[in-house]
């Protein structure tokens, strides 16, 4: 691997699932060139101090929640819908933060999260052969030859959309809504029973212990942090061309920093060691992430984290394990005790997603909501037999009330995905099943917590 680095060496590297078939190439050039000079999207500032608040999880001192849609779309982009997500953050970090006594982390899959690589490059539907929907930033999502051709104003289309949901993220939480005392007005939609009963329960014990904090003297005038809070995004790094016109050298440090976002992850078709996402990714300043399937062995694990993490640094690597429910019991042990073996300071988190689709008998892909529960329980198991910090939860979700994964307190049934099936690519667990997973996790943590203390 070459030592000299800079925002574009990637392309001297091989690349996969970037689209190669725009009609017009030179219109492509325009458009990079005219997102060099637009303003950044995050900056360098943000990008540091989430991976000073990644070292407090990499140290066992706190945990990181992902989630978010599994594509953003520009159908879907509303102040209502960026709002719901941004509270169910909210919510489940209330849940984990009560349980493990630990703060969390909170970083979205959004303002960016528009590319998917696709297993197929091609889609057949009724005879008819199309190529694949790519989101929204490369081409559409009907299935016409017009909507399926990559086009780059959607790249210009997607920044513009990034920003606006930025400002109003940045505006939700700065801005009075993230207030833990408007706990109870974040509770609008759950059901009665199950996770949403279980809420109302914990927001009534949040909400007797500010009113003795308030009697005391604590308050958000005399505690600002109590009326805000920090809420950093992320997406997948997978438009090079994107990513790179984005980054930006920071003058005072000669740090080169991604603003299109404050942490990128490299998905599992992309993490080849010689290829073009790590070359790029190994530049960058900002935290990353990798995600780990199980065709990953230590031997595979090792060089890709002194290639992205030479220096050891905590807070900087985070490994997103994407197993399936029936083999990350087999697979992950290995993998964490290599990485602990050689002393490799990275944060392991779950994603309990990718590894759990299917498709119905009715031909929607799904994800059954017992998989990914039991997806995360293992992960925890393996990681406290490991001596390993269980550090995070990566999850496709969304603030509505969608029917897209079957299961949960509130079950959806096959027959039910058909009424509420919105995603653009793939299946997200909707709010109560996202709020059910946080207190199987925090109730982990409690105990957790709890075996230690009495070991103490």
């Amino acid at each position: 691997m070459s030592k000299r680095w800079t925002p574009e060496s990637w392309r001297n590297k091989p690349v996969v699932h970037m689209p190669t078939d725009y009609p017009d190439m030179a219109e492509l050039a325009r458009v990079e060139d005219e997102l060099r000079a637009m303003p950044p999207l995050v900056f360098a500032g943000e990008a540091r101090k989430l991976t000073q608040h990644l070292a407090q999880v990499e140290a066992g001192n706190a945990f990181l929640l992902q989630g978010g849609d599994c594509a953003e779309s520009f159908k879907e982009f509303s102040t209502d819908n960026i709002r719901d997500t941004f509270r169910l953050i909210l919510q489940m970090a209330v849940v984990l933060t009560f349980a493990g006594r630990k703060p969390v982390v909170k970083v979205g899959r959004i303002a960016g999260q528009f590319a998917k690589p696709r297993s197929s490059p091609l889609e057949e539907i009724g005879g008819v052969e199309l190529p694949s929907y790519r989101g929204d930033i490369i081409n559409g999502m009907g299935f016409t030859p017009e909507e399926r051709v990559p086009d780059p104003q959607r790249l210009l289309k997607a920044y513009n959309q990034s920003a606006s949901t930025l400002n109003l993220l940045r505006a939700f939480a700065g801005g009075g809504y993230a207030d833990l005392y408007n706990i109870h007005r974040w509770t609008l939609g759950f059901a009665d029973n199950g996770a949403g009963a279980a809420y109302r329960e914990l927001a009534d014990k949040i909400t007797e212990a500010l009113a003795f904090m308030e009697a005391v003297g604590v308050t958000p005038e005399t505690h600002p942090d109590l009326s805000r809070v920090e809420v950093f995004t992320s997406h997948e790094a997978l438009l090079l061309n994107v990513e790179s016109a984005l980054t930006r050298l920071e003058g005072s440090t000669g740090e080169w920093f991604d603003t299109s976002a404050h942490m990128l992850w490299i998905g599992e078709r992309t993490r080849q060691l010689d290829g073009a996402h790590i070359e790029f990714m190994r530049g960058i300043s900002n935290p990353i992430g990798v995600k780990c399937g199980p065709t990953m062995t230590a031997e595979d694990i090792l060089p890709l984290i002194d290639a992205l993490n030479p220096n050891n640094i905590p807070g900087r690597l985070t490994l997103i394990g994407r197993f399936g429910h029936d083999k990350v019991g087999d697979r992950l042990p290995a993998l964490m005790r290599a990485v602990k073996a050689e002393g490799k300071r990275v944060i392991w988190s779950i994603d309990p997603m990718h590894g759990n689709t299917l498709k119905a008998a009715n031909g929607y892909k799904t994800r059954p909501f017992d998989r990914v529960m039991g997806e995360v329980r293992t992960f925890i198991d393996v990681a406290e037999a490991e001596g390993v910090h269980p550090g995070g939860v990566h999850l496709e979700m969304t603030g509505q009330n969608v029917t897209e994964c079957i299961g949960g307190a509130q079950p959806v049934t096959e027959d039910e995905l058909s009424s509420r099936y919105h995603t653009h690519c793939d299946p997200r667990l909707n709010a109560d099943q996202a709020l059910e997973l946080a207190f199987l996790v925090a109730e982990r943590l409690k105990a957790g917590r709890q075996a230690r203390a009495e070991a103490a």
